[in-house]
């Protein structure tokens, strides 16, 4: 069983890991944290979490999850905290930064089973989604997208721990919003489960349409399929293509194979930029020509594979994210026996900007992760 550490008392966390350690220098608005600062609000947090009846229900497996999650929720509030001009102090960010930073430790400096990874990662990226679902614009739609990354009873507990873990006239209200979270996901099928939809084409129809209802169901399939990978640098993208699509009816799209034949350096932005432009102009083609194509490249950012997804879903596309990962070591062993190597540097930056593919993109997402 996996846990982020055998030792779980704050004095050895503060000795070991310089991200606990830095809590201790981040202070919060008395009014909403009266404990003081983001030590002392994260212990009283562990603390609660295992008091609840909920947290003490689940596996043992489960339980080190929410664990974990509790002591990172709010890992980035060191950078993200500011005094305000009225004297009010503020972290606007944090959950989403600290999802990131959660992350990298979870890759870097702690090595996790990519799936117990992810799931703290989601469970810090909306641990404040219980505390405003209701006051969101489209709660329902919020919600339906959470689902399909995160455990929403999960994120039930951890919100309530952060509500009890602290000194605040509100707690009783947040609290009562927390109850109404999770009514309002018993109510809309979302509770501790993913939003059921009744098929990808109608989930992706629904998260890409704003005004349609989460049940409807498109009739028209989709006309081509394409793959998309995702990955960083020598996590063996190249191999998972020619073990899964090395066919007569699949065509390979490689922007490795491009820059190397437009002897373009990976380094070189501007010319990374003409080879997106030409492997686009390959897809285009492959697209009206109705032929199914795997995209190879590192697409390690939601913003790259929106842009090569929306370009697919004009020609009703039917589209799987691949993606395909590494232990860290393991990584930079790969890379340095590619032909285009990937500089240290560079592939240090990527890995601060990873982010990874899940169903709310795709029709399909696949982790191939070791």
């Amino acid at each position: 069983m996996w846990t982020i550490t055998e030792n779980k008392s704050w004095s050895y966390l503060e000795q070991t890991y310089d991200w606990v350690r830095d809590m201790q220098d981040v202070p919060q608005d008395p009014i909403h944290h009266g404990e003081g600062n983001v030590a002392i609000h994260t212990q009283m947090v562990l603390a609660a979490l295992q008091e609840q009846a909920g947290y003490q229900a689940l596996s043992p497996q489960d339980k080190e999850i929410l664990w974990a999650a509790a002591l990172l929720h709010d890992v980035e509030k060191r950078s993200t905290t500011v005094t305000e001009p009225d004297g009010r102090i503020t972290s606007a960010g944090h959950a989403r930064k600290g999802a990131d930073t959660a992350r990298q430790i979870l890759y870097r400096e702690i090595p996790t089973p990519f799936h117990i990874r992810e799931q703290i990662t989601q469970l810090v990226k909306y641990h404040s989604l219980p505390l405003w679902l209701l006051e969101r614009r489209d709660p329902l739609r919020t919600i339906i997208h959470a689902s399909l990354q995160v455990n929403t009873a999960h994120l039930a507990l951890l919100a309530r721990a952060d509500m009890i873990g602290r000194m605040a006239p509100d707690t009783a209200e947040l609290l009562y919003r927390i109850d109404c979270f999770e009514e309002y996901c018993k109510e809309h099928q979302c509770w501790g489960t993913p939003w059921p939809f009744e098929n990808a084409q109608a989930r992706m129809h629904y998260l890409r349409k704003g005004d349609i209802a989460p049940g409807y169901v498109p009739y028209k399939a989709p006309a081509v399929q394409v793959v998309i990978m995702s990955g960083l640098p020598g996590a063996g993208k190249d191999t998972y293509v020619q073990q899964h699509y090395q066919q007569p009816d699949w065509e390979i799209i490689s922007l490795d194979k491009l820059r190397i034949q437009m002897k373009i350096s990976p380094t070189d932005k501007s010319g990374t930029g003409k080879v997106v432009q030409a492997a686009k102009e390959q897809a285009r083609v492959y697209l009206r020509n109705k032929r199914s194509f795997v995209w190879n490249a590192t697409n390690t950012t939601h913003q790259m594979r929106e842009q090569l997804i929306a370009l697919c879903m004009q020609y009703d596309a039917g589209v799987t994210v691949v993606y395909v990962e590494v232990p860290y070591k393991e990584l930079f062993r790969q890379n340095g026996n590619r032909e285009a190597i990937v500089p240290h540097n560079a592939m240090q930056k990527l890995i601060n900007k990873l982010e990874i593919p899940d169903l709310t993109e795709a029709h399909a997402v696949i982790y191939h992760a070791r």
